[in-house]
């Protein structure tokens, strides 16, 4: 599955002196499902909507304005409509388009693992489904939603067409330094974590989640599939200090190595730091990664310290609109 060109040189964002280097705050927010299971249309639930009011006033004490990238199941449910209708309207945080396809209608596709990807669907069938979750957010924010991230990071050939048709300005689908092409999904493993131009013409930007690579071979790190293995051979890297991927999250990510990808973002010069993770994860039981009370604790006292850790190095938060004031045109 290709999206679009690797950027050339000439390609990439260039920002104003004063920006410097600056961390963007994403959330996936999304309806709960089992994540060992294969993904199904129905049998989803909704009990995590309300646990971003608790992630809401984190951000708010830190000077944090959240990107929250809503999928159909949240922003159509009254809870959901509520409080990210309110958030936007107070200007508290900015609200984007994130695409399930197999929960968002119109139904017409089989739900199976290709399909869990918005750009392997018919170009029709991607276009009515995209425009159907804009017109939602839209509707419930009073705002045209600026920001697009695919699930599962599903972007695909005709995706961009549809950023400019719709007047979508930014896009954060790219998981630099991952690849889905054995699932069926897009090859990140090539794209660069900077922000570039997708459409010069029509201001269209890629802005990469944010994942590094550390250990003696990192600035090898695409060109070694062992980088893309789990498991044993992983395992053995990473205590050898050849090569690890980190990911810029709270999922999976210990504060310990999540400061390593910081400083290694920041020494490599990145202007924007993408952070994300997924809104069930804010809730114990939704994700393999929060399964108890004590779960959430360690959720929020890693944002604790990594938020106080990136004042200490100096770098301020931004969002899309700050982001979208400070780009060189």
């Amino acid at each position: 599955m290709t999206f679009a060109r690797l950027p050339g040189k000439d390609d990439f964002v260039r920002f104003s002196p004063e920006f410097g280097q600056r961390y963007l705050v994403t959330v996936d927010v999304e309806e709960e499902f089992d994540w060992t299971r294969p993904i199904e249309r129905e049998g989803y639930s909704l009990e995590a909507v309300e646990a971003i009011t608790d992630f809401q006033k984190l951000c708010e004490d830190y000077g944090v304005t959240p990107l929250y990238l809503v999928d159909w199941p949240v922003i159509s449910d009254p809870r959901g409509r509520e409080i990210y209708g309110a958030l936007v309207r107070e200007g508290r945080a900015e609200v984007g388009i994130q695409l399930h396809p197999w929960v968002n209608p119109p139904f017409e596709e089989e739900v199976n693992q290709r399909n869990t990807y918005a750009g392997n669907l018919p170009k029709e069938l991607e276009r009515a489904k995209f425009f159907k979750r804009r017109d939602a957010i839209a509707e419930v924010t009073g705002k045209q939603p600026i920001a697009y991230r695919a699930g599962r990071y599903g972007i695909g050939g005709e995706t961009l067409n549809l950023l400019r048709e719709a007047g979508v300005l930014y896009d954060t689908s790219v998981r630099a330094n991952f690849d889905y092409s054995k699932a069926e999904g897009p090859d990140f493993s090539q794209y660069p974590l900077e922000p570039y131009w997708l459409d010069r013409k029509l201001g269209i930007v890629e802005l990469p989640v944010t994942s590094v690579y550390w250990g003696l071979l990192r600035r090898q790190g695409t060109l070694f599939p062992l980088a893309q293995m789990a498991g044993v051979t992983k395992s053995l890297m990473a205590r050898g200090r050849l090569l690890e991927r980190i990911s810029l999250t709270p999922e999976g990510i210990s504060i310990d190595e999540v400061v390593r990808g910081i400083d290694i973002a920041l020494d490599d010069g990145l202007p924007v730091l993408n952070f994300s993770f997924h809104s069930p994860s804010l809730k114990p039981g939704y994700t393999p990664y929060v399964r108890k009370d004590e779960d959430v604790t360690a959720f929020y006292d890693w944002w604790h310290h990594v938020l106080s850790y990136l004042a200490q190095r100096g770098v301020k938060p931004t969002s899309i609109a700050d982001i979208d004031a400070n780009i060189l045109r």
